[in-house]
């Protein structure tokens, strides 16, 4: 055991006390409190509703096809947006939410961006309208009350849509998520949705969906013990930073590189660092490739969680986790910092992050196997969370064979499209449901007018999340 390894212990005895003793008062805390109100979905769209102003028209990105025309704006509540409608409308409407989230003000070029990627909706013959959200951070509830003033906004400006669809993307996909559980619930009288797409989801909720990025602060400072340096300020590793911290992302990357050498071809890194990037690679089941990113959101994303959502206090923790795949895992667990979650911050954090599963429409996810972002493993969570409210008969889930995160192949979303819509035509109902097989043959089809392959695996059925993310205690 290294020097650096016995100045990381030193301070580990009394952070896990003082965590413990947290934890238990806000057990007690959290047990007297009173459980969430659900919203009145109707009372809620009508305050969002109010004398929004028309957008204005805008030049559509090239990526639109010719005859397409595109509005834009920024609502009341300081949220940017793009509509786009195409040559030929088919009545339905894609409102997307993005992924992310972005940390900083909300800016236009979101949007725009964002439609440049989805221009496979508007090709498809659909409508398309994507919101930047007010805020930037970890807030899901603040961005589905967004994406359901877009709605109104189209409703009110553009046109009636006969069929709304409403899509997430990544992180976006919980956003969506939690704006139909508010908003087309299995108790709405009207739902302000028909259905629900979701792709490449991170569908755990807050409270687990970054378990693993705690591990990977742990681990790497176990390795590395370079953020923070043994002269700096030290902190608890699942605040990702003080708030007056001044580091940067160049920062962070130089560090990572003395460590990890993630820079360099694998011939051109040192011993040392080979078998650190493979320790980490190996324990926290990430591909070097995303390691530095994981590692951001690990920092900054964390640092919002804490000032901002959790109340300075940690929804995460690792305690009774077991980290294995290294060379000496006794060493490494015995290494690593530990710390538990408080109860008030998970509550809180949770409140806004974690999913009900009461949805009340059809809900079609999408999620490429080897993804290196939202692990595959997080659509069984959502699974589970359905089930559990009682609406698994809503829920049919498609994987395909990719290992991108952002974007898929554009086939297979105008065949997801038309799945889902048949399912919505039909009913919605479990014996009315689209097979993985079904899509798969609809994406066939697709290739020939748009191109590209189709990757869809039938068969596949995600495995539980802790077969990804060391089991731990919770409180």
């Amino acid at each position: 055991m290294g020097p650096w390894s016995r100045h990381l212990l030193r301070p580990m005895a009394a952070a896990l006390l003082g965590a413990l003793l947290g934890a238990l008062l806000g057990g007690l805390l959290a047990a007297c409190a009173s459980p969430e109100a659900r919203p009145d979905p109707g009372q809620q769209a009508r305050l969002l509703s109010a004398s929004e102003p028309a957008p204005q028209p805008r030049d559509c990105p090239a990526e639109l096809p010719a005859g397409s025309r595109c509005w834009g704006g920024q609502d009341q509540a300081g949220a940017f947006y793009l509509i786009a409608m195409p040559p030929e409308w088919r009545g339905v409407l894609v409102l997307h939410a993005h992924g992310g989230p972005e940390l900083g003000a909300p800016k236009a070029e979101r949007s725009v961006e964002d439609l440049k990627r989805w221009a496979i909706m508007v090709k498809a013959g659909y409508a398309w309208a994507g919101s930047s959200f007010r805020q930037g951070g970890v807030a899901l509830r603040s961005a589905a009350e967004d994406t359901e003033r877009l709605r109104q906004i189209f409703e009110q400006h553009v046109a009636k849509p006969r069929t709304t669809i409403l899509h997430g993307q990544s992180w976006g996909a919980g956003v969506a998520a939690k704006a139909a559980e508010l908003y087309a619930g299995p108790d709405a009288a009207k739902p302000a949705y028909d259905a629900v797409l979701l792709s490449n989801g991170v569908l755990g909720g807050g409270t687990r969906s970054y378990d693993f990025r705690l591990d990977l602060r742990v681990v790497y400072q176990a390795l590395c013990a370079n953020h923070p340096r043994p002269d700096e300020v030290q902190y608890p590793l699942w605040m990702g930073l003080p708030a007056d911290a001044s580091l940067t992302r160049a920062d962070l990357a130089d560090r990572a590189e003395a460590c990890l050498g993630l820079r360099q071809p694998a011939s051109q890194r040192t011993p040392e660092q080979q078998g650190r990037l493979k320790t980490l690679v190996d324990v926290i089941r990430v591909p070097e490739s995303s390691l530095l990113s994981h590692l951001n959101w690990a920092t900054w994303h964390f640092q919002d969680v804490v000032q901002k959502r959790s109340g300075g206090l940690s929804p995460w923790g690792n305690l009774g986790a077991q980290y294995r795949g290294s060379d000496d895992d006794a060493w490494l667990n015995a290494a690593v910092a530990r710390y538990a979650a408080d109860p008030r911050a998970v509550q809180r954090f949770g409140q806004d992050s974690d999913l009900s599963g009461r949805i009340g429409v059809p809900v079609l996810t999408v999620h490429g196997i080897h993804d290196p972002i939202a692990f595959v493993e997080l659509e069984t969570q959502f699974r589970h969370t359905m089930t559990a409210a009682g609406q698994g008969h809503r829920l049919v889930q498609v994987f395909t064979e990719d290992k991108d995160h952002s974007y898929l192949t554009d086939p297979i979303y105008p065949a997801l499209m038309e799945a889902l819509l048949a399912w919505q035509a039909a009913g919605g109902g479990s014996l009315n449901k689209p097979s993985p097989a079904g899509v798969a043959e609809r994406c066939r089809v697709m290739v020939e007018r748009f191109g590209a392959a189709c990757r869809v695996r039938p068969g596949y059925q995600s495995a539980e999340l802790e077969t990804r993310v060391v089991k731990r205690q919770r409180p």
